[in-house]
């Protein structure tokens, strides 16, 4: 276990701030370059949207746990973006960046009655735009701009339901203001999302009963919430170190139905105008698929279908919608879902991203699936959105999907290939600079 200096991970702090203390950390390692596992992690949550991470930490921390790549991706926000390249380039591994947002399919009937790969929602699904090329990130915050303030708003009707239960209860309410916004990094340019809630009112059950085998019984007395056995063990313990987030689970699942708000389709726009506005910056967008649930590794879903029963019709209609790719987990589905999933990949001609979302101190940040064979092509892939990514950003028409790209009527096979050799190539401690360097690789087939 590092004993890392508080400075990097210190929400309070500028980013600057925080980079200059990896640096001097960095320095003090004498760390030369990555020398790990291989692994890889495109979809690491940040301090943005919900994390225990900095973007500083986030990319020191994937180092540490072996990993050569890695990439930030936050709900509703991009401001992670430029302290996560800086911060994977300081401690050599490659670094991407992109966010996650909720967007319609509500247009189309067979899915507006239909939960896709969104738990709480109806007609609306999960979506990444990765690859975001550098003179991009400013648009792609503009972008976000409307969706941000949407949810916060909503949030914040939200927040009124929840004291009011609080105050039936006799717990102490939510202060949206202080336990909220000033917990976030809202005015940063983060997003505000339900976890922020329920982090909130976790924090008032532990004001009332403390951390440890009480809160169990005032948690089903007050809000009527019964634990697992697992859950309650976790939680009778005061010095379990990921009490908060074990906390967060529960209240997601047992407490967050009694006082959602869905979102409408201001907030949640349709998914055809987000594709389109990826092709614009030169991103890629991505359906980010969910699949059937057993047991959620993160303890924050139900076991509940999802897509696969109509997985054909999905991949007709995100293809119609204008996805580029496809995102997936691999820990958290089996061997038949992936290889379906693979299969219709290949089908319509769709890339594949991996990466496993991290939002909870409890999580790691290795996935070692992606070292088996069967997904062994995604360190590939992973190295192809790295290549796109600094390649659009030294010339927009080296995007991977551009139709100005001298490698455009190839096959998708072929054009990630060369950009996974060329993502290989990036000199990872400078790969802005190196990236210039790589553009003489770029040939007609």
């Amino acid at each position: 276990m590092h004993d890392y200096p508080s400075p990097i991970n210190d929400p309070l702090l500028s980013p600057d701030s925080r980079l200059e203390a990896l640096r001097k950390w960095e320095l003090g390692q004498h760390k030369k370059a990555a020398a790990g596992s291989g692994e890889i992690n495109n979809h690491i949550h940040t301090v943005y949207s919900f994390s225990p991470y900095t973007p500083a930490m986030a990319a020191l921390k994937a180092r540490d746990a072996g990993l050569s790549a890695a990439g930030s991706v936050d709900h509703d926000s991009i401001a992670a973006a430029h302290e996560m390249l800086e911060a994977c380039a300081i401690v050599g591994i490659g670094g991407c960046v992109g966010f996650e947002m909720r967007v319609s399919f509500r247009d189309n009937d067979f899915f507006a009655r239909r939960k896709i790969n969104n738990p709480d929602s109806e007609g609306y699904a999960y979506m990444t735009v990765q690859g975001i090329p550098r003179q991009a990130i400013k648009r792609a915050a503009e972008f976000l701009v409307p969706i941000r303030r949407l949810r916060l708003e909503r949030t914040r009707a939200m927040c009124i339901n929840a004291n009011t239960v609080l105050h039936e209860a006799g717990l102490a309410e939510i202060d949206f203001e202080q336990d909220i916004i000033a917990a976030s990094q809202y005015t940063a340019g983060g997003g505000i999302t339900e976890r922020h809630l329920l982090a909130a009112l976790a924090g008032k059950l532990i004001l009332k009963y403390g951390k440890g085998s009480e809160i169990i019984g005032g948690a089903e007395k007050t809000l009527g919430i019964t634990l697992a056995p697992k859950t309650a063990a976790l939680l009778s313990d005061p010095g379990n170190p990921h009490y908060l987030y074990d906390m967060l689970g529960v209240l997601k699942t047992e407490f967050l139905p009694r006082i959602y708000i869905q979102p409408d389709e201001h907030e949640c726009i349709s998914a055809k105008e987000v594709t389109a506005f990826a092709e614009s910056i030169g991103a890629i967008p991505a359906y980010a698929y969910l699949g059937d649930v057993g047991e959620s590794p993160t303890g924050d879903k139900k076991a509940e279908k999802f897509e696969d029963d109509y997985i054909e019709e999905l991949f007709t209609e995100i293809s119609r919608l204008g996805y580029r790719a496809v995102t997936y987990m691999p820990p958290r589905n089996t061997a038949e879902q992936l290889r379906r999933v693979q299969r219709l990949c290949a089908q319509w001609g769709l890339m594949e991203i991996s990466g496993v979302d991290i939002n909870s101190s409890r999580q790691s940040f290795n996935c070692p699936e992606v070292l088996h064979n069967e997904f062994c092509h995604l360190l590939d892939t992973t190295w192809a959105l790295i290549a796109h990514e600094r390649l659009a950003s030294v010339n927009p028409r080296f995007g991977l999907f551009s139709p100005d790209n001298p490698l455009a009527s190839a096959e998708l096979s072929h054009r990630l290939a060369v950009y996974a050799a060329a993502g290989k190539k990036l000199d990872l401690f400078r790969p802005d600079e190196s990236a210039q360097d790589n553009t003489p690789l770029f040939s007609r087939p």
